[in-house]
């Protein structure tokens, strides 16, 4: 990878009907104020520019290859742009929209993977938009993930790491009915997702010997079985596997008590048993700084932690906080 993409971020249109285009454009207007790194938003120029006039913001726009992007970065907002062509209405989701949306996903996993630029920053998608239209994935990490994989010969097991500097928290298993849960928690998945957690705390944020705490899946970590049985026979078993291999982990512990300032200063990740355990806790802590890192992937990618928000698109009243914090977090993980 060149010296020059080490330096670069590329941001992903999202869906063009929610928030995302507009937190862009605010970053790039802040950028000086807020020191962001150089980044380049894949997208239609057109169509940033008929944003930007929407809110009466005056932005120079200009088409880049990303060898452009630093220098172009100070004085006008670079994109890359794209062969479909993007109309949206702010807060009316629409499939005609999605063709755009998965191009500027692939164009920047693309360009990363071929050392063109040194991380993707992924502005949120709706996926039931995409669905209309087609794709088939069960979410942008898994997408991601299949990109990573074309072309590779390899496969990957991507991460879902939620981070901010007070909490850093994995859900081991998402986006699954709480119902399905136990079903599918399973000591070897606790394992693999253990093992990757603690390589890329190690390799990508410099934690020389980084400290895993695992949540307990039932009140009170189970309560010696009383309180349900996964607990001993599933997560203690991956608890024990993992101490064997090296990496220093506490748990199960009782998620009630985990996340408060004492407990945390104890570990520097968290592992959750499901969705809702491992973001309630981040988003109370830090709901507008929090960032959404994919770990286990050949490349860097960040996001920020919160969605389309349709229902305040086109009002101008989004924050770009989290969107801020996805774009240092990528440039720190790109230098490691």
């Amino acid at each position: 990878m060149s010296g020059l993409s080490q330096h670069l971020l590329l941001l992903t249109q999202g869906d063009p009907a929610g928030i995302g285009p507009e937190l862009g454009l605010k970053a790039w207007i802040e950028r000086d104020e807020r020191a962001l790194p150089p980044f380049a938003i894949v997208s239609d120029p057109k169509f940033l520019a008929h944003v930007a006039q929407g809110y009466g913001w005056t932005i120079p726009i200009t088409v880049v290859r990303p060898e452009e992007v630093v220098a172009t970065f100070p004085h006008a907002l670079p994109v890359i742009a794209l062969e479909a062509s993007v109309s949206a209405q702010p807060g009316h989701p629409d499939a005609a929209s999605a063709p755009s949306v998965i191009e500027s996903i692939e164009t920047a996993v693309r360009l990363v993977r071929a050392g063109a630029a040194s991380a993707v920053v992924t502005s949120p998608i709706a996926k039931h938009v995409l669905y209309a239209a087609g794709f088939r994935h069960p979410g942008h990490t898994e997408f991601l993930a299949d990109l990573a994989s074309r072309g590779s010969g390899g496969s990957y097991h991507p991460v879902m790491m939620l981070w901010s500097e007070q909490l850093a928290v994995v859900p081991v298993t998402v986006h699954i009915p709480l119902s399905d849960v136990p079903s599918i928690l399973t000591t070897d998945l606790i394992v693999l997702t253990g093992r990757i957690v603690a390589k890329e705390l190690k390799e990508r944020f410099g934690i020389a010997h980084p400290r895993l705490a695992l949540a307990g899946l039932n009140p009170h970590a189970g309560e010696n079985g009383a309180m349900g049985t996964e607990d001993g026979s599933v997560i203690v078993p991956a608890a024990e596997i993992l101490r064997q291999e090296g990496i220093a982990v506490e748990g199960p512990l009782p998620a009630d008590t985990m996340f408060h300032a004492r407990a945390r200063s104890r570990y520097d990740a968290a592992l959750a048993m499901y969705h809702d355990q491992a973001l309630i806790p981040i988003k109370t802590i830090a709901f507008d700084e929090a960032v959404n890192v994919t770990l286990g992937l050949p490349f860097v990618r960040t996001s920020p932690d919160h969605g389309t928000a349709f229902d305040i698109a086109g009002q101008g009243i989004a924050r770009p906080d989290s969107l801020m914090a996805a774009l240092k977090l990528a440039a720190r993980l790109a230098r490691s």
